[in-house]
C-alpha cells in the first residue's frame, strides 16, 4: 500500500504554529477562558487537588498537633494550666521544667550513659547480625531451616514471658557451673551493661531476630559470582566477607545500626529488668516529677502530664537529630533489604 509522507519541514511547522497563534489571539478573551477552564477535565482536576490538599492537611493536623501541644506545654507555668484563655501559646512562659529535668533528673548523666550503652550494643549487634545473616544466606548445612525458624520465633515470642528467666540468669550468672565450681559463687551482672552486651554478642538482644532476617534478605541478593571469583583468587571465607561483602552492605548495616541504636535508646523493658537500683541513670529513668516541681493545686494533673511529656521530648530529641542526618542511609537500607510492605 502506498503511503504519502507528510511534509514536516521546519518552514511548514513554523507556518502552522503561526496560524494557530493568530487564530487564538483573534478569539475573544471570554471564549478563550471558557475553552481553557470550562471543561469537565479541568473541573475534575480542581476537585481532586482540593480533596487531596484537605486530606493531607487533616492528616498533618492529626499527626503534628499533639506534638506541637506537648512542646507548647513544656514552656507553660502552673498558672497557664488553670487559665481557660491559654491554648497553645503560654501566657507566662518559663524554662522551669527543662531546668528541673536537667538538674534534678540528671539529664546529662543519663544522656552519656545511654549513649555509651546504645552505641556499644548497636555496633556489636550490627556486626553479629551481619555475620549470622550472611551464614544463613550463603551457606547450606543441615539444620539451616530449623535454626532460621528459631531466629524467626525470637520475633514472635513476647519478651515478657522470658523476663524472670533472663533476670535470674544474669543475677546468678554462671557458665555450665564452672564459676561456682572454681570460686564457690556466681557472678552478679545486674546493674551493669554486661547483660545487654552479652546478649548482643550472641544475637539474642532486642529485635536481633529482625536484624538477622533483614541481613539475610540483603545477602541473598548479592551475586554468588563475587564470592566465587574471590575464592578462585585464593581468598578465604572470612577475608571475602570482610573485604568484599561488608563494603557492599554498608547502607544496610547503617540501617541496622540506626534501628538498634534507636530501640536501645528508648528501651524500658531491659532497663527496668537489669537495672534495679538508681545508681545507673539512663534515659527511660528520667521520666518523673522533679521534687522542685511537685505541687498541689487545681491543675496538678495537667501540669504533671506536661512534665512527663517534656521528659519524653528530651529523650527523643537526640533521635530526631540523628534521623535528620541519616535518613538517606535509612531509606537506602530498607530498599535493599528486600522487605516489601
Amino acid at each position: 500500500m502506498n503511503t504519502q509522507k507528510l511534509n514536516t519541514s521546519p518552514r511548514i511547522k513554523r507556518e502552522t504554529k503561526n496560524k494557530i497563534r493568530v487564530e487564538f489571539e483573534r478569539t475573544p478573551f471570554l471564549e478563550r477562558m471558557k475553552a481553557r477552564f470550562g471543561t469537565t477535565y479541568f473541573a475534575q482536576r480542581v476537585v481532586w487537588y482540593v480533596f487531596r490538599f484537605v486530606l493531607l492537611l487533616g492528616i498533618s493536623y492529626v499527626i503534628l498537633f499533639p506534638f506541637f501541644a506537648k512542646i507548647s506545654g513544656s514552656f507553660m507555668s502552673p498558672n497557664d494550666f488553670v487559665d481557660v484563655t491559654v491554648r497553645l501559646i503560654p501566657k507566662y512562659p518559663t524554662f522551669d521544667i527543662y531546668r528541673a529535668i536537667f538538674v534534678e533528673q540528671q539529664y546529662m548523666k543519663a544522656f552519656m550513659n545511654t549513649a555509651l550503652l546504645s552505641v556499644s550494643t548497636a555496633l556489636i549487634q550490627t556486626f553479629i547480625c551481619s555475620v549470622v545473616g550472611y551464614g544463613f544466606a550463603k551457606f547450606k548445612f543441615k539444620g539451616n531451616t530449623l535454626l532460621f525458624l528459631a531466629v524467626v520465633l525470637t520475633m514472635i515470642i513476647p519478651h515478657g514471658t522470658l523476663q524472670f528467666a533472663l533476670f535470674m540468669k544474669f543475677r546468678y550468672f554462671d557458665v555450665f557451673g564452672l564459676m561456682r565450681l572454681i570460686s564457690g559463687q556466681t557472678l552478679t551482672l545486674t546493674n551493669t551493661f554486661w547483660p545487654l552486651i552479652l546478649m548482643s554478642l550472641f544475637g539474642l538482644a532486642f529485635k536481633n531476630g529482625l536484624y538477622i532476617f533483614m541481613m539475610r534478605q540483603f545477602y541473598r541478593g548479592v551475586p554468588d559470582e563475587l564470592e566465587e571469583s574471590a575464592y578462585v583468587d585464593g581468598s578465604g571465607v572470612f577475608r571475602t566477607f570482610i573485604q568484599i561483602i561488608l563494603p557492599l552492605s554498608v547502607p544496610m548495616m547503617i540501617t541496622i545500626f540506626l534501628f538498634s541504636f534507636s530501640w536501645q535508646w528508648t528501651d524500658d523493658f531491659y532497663t527496668t529488668l537489669f537495672f534495679t537500683t538508681t545508681r545507673t541513670v539512663l534515659m527511660p529513668t528520667i521520666v518523673g516529677i522533679p521534687n522542685s516541681l511537685q505541687t498541689n493545686y487545681a491543675g496538678q494533673n495537667l501540669y504533671y502530664a506536661a512534665i512527663n511529656s517534656t521528659c519524653g521530648l528530651m529523650i527523643i530529641a537526640p533521635l530526631i537529630i540523628v534521623y535528620l542526618f541519616c535518613q538517606k542511609f535509612l531509606v537506602q537500607g530498607i530498599e535493599r533489604s528486600g522487605i516489601i510492605g
